[in-house]
């Protein structure tokens, strides 16, 4: 039903890990399958072929179940459907592990899921329909009984086989990608720690430093007045030609 030795989504292997026919063909979900694309084969088969008589009073062909032409309409339709669907199935568990795409194997077991769920229903319903009509049948002495009881016998097996097909798909579906191993990071250890931090605060009193007065052995340095100009300002005796 689903790999054991890796990872899996929805039931299925990751994509690009290859296809294996004869492990497919062992698994149970498509042992099941065949068994329902086999059983719905033969109950419109058997129908088809041997489900309508020609009876006295009425030149036009009847159902075997109790002259009851809905019925046999019935398993008819929902075992045509059910032949194919199982196919399409087929097809689609094959093509599954090579889906890269994780929500489109969601959808593809979604599908299942219903799918089967559904025609679990179905086949209850066809059931309980033929085995009803069958024993209210008149004359059934002169009636294809093996047919008959064949359709009713194996629409019983369809309820059984579409069941477990539904419980295989509601465990993928359920399963989804928890199988995967998702890398988490985890930060390295440091080669040196920094020392812990303190638990408490004890606040310690600032004394200053004092220093001692270094004495001085050269004489006083005056400071220097600052700069001031010694030119005396020049009175203004107008303009005198160059002597030539």
């Amino acid at each position: 039903m689903e790999e054991k030795d890796g990872s899996t989504a929805y039931g299925a292997s990751l994509a690009g890990g290859g296809f294996n026919l004869n492990k497919f063909v062992r698994q149970p979900q498509t042992i099941v399958r065949l068994l329902s694309w086999l059983f719905a084969l033969v109950v419109f088969a058997c129908i088809t072929t041997e489900g309508y008589i020609n009876p006295i009073h009425s030149p036009e062909a009847k159902c075997v179940f109790n002259e009851t032409d809905s019925a046999c309409h019935y398993a008819v339709g929902i075992g045509v459907i059910a032949f194919l669907a199982c196919v399409g199935f087929l097809v689609l568990d094959v093509y599954l592990p090579f889906m890269s795409n994780v929500q489109e194997r969601k959808y593809a077991v979604l599908a299942d899921l219903v799918f089967s769920g559904v025609w679990t229903f179905l086949w209850f319903v066809c059931f309980c329909l033929l085995a009803s009509l069958w024993g209210r049948t008149h004359n059934a002495s002169s009636i294809p009984q093996d047919a008959a009881q064949a359709t009713i016998a194996f629409s019983f097996f369809s309820i059984a086989t579409w069941g477990i097909l539904t419980y295989f798909a509601l465990g993928r579906y359920r399963r989804g990608v928890s199988d995967i191993a998702v890398p988490t990071y985890t930060e390295p250890p440091l080669d040196h720690p920094y020392p812990p931090a303190p638990t408490s605060y004890n606040p310690t009193t600032y004394t200053p430093t004092t220093y001692s007065v270094y004495p001085s052995s050269g004489p006083d340095v005056q400071q220097q007045t600052p700069f001031t100009s010694s030119l005396q300002p020049q009175e203004d005796v107008g303009y005198q030609p160059p002597n030539y």
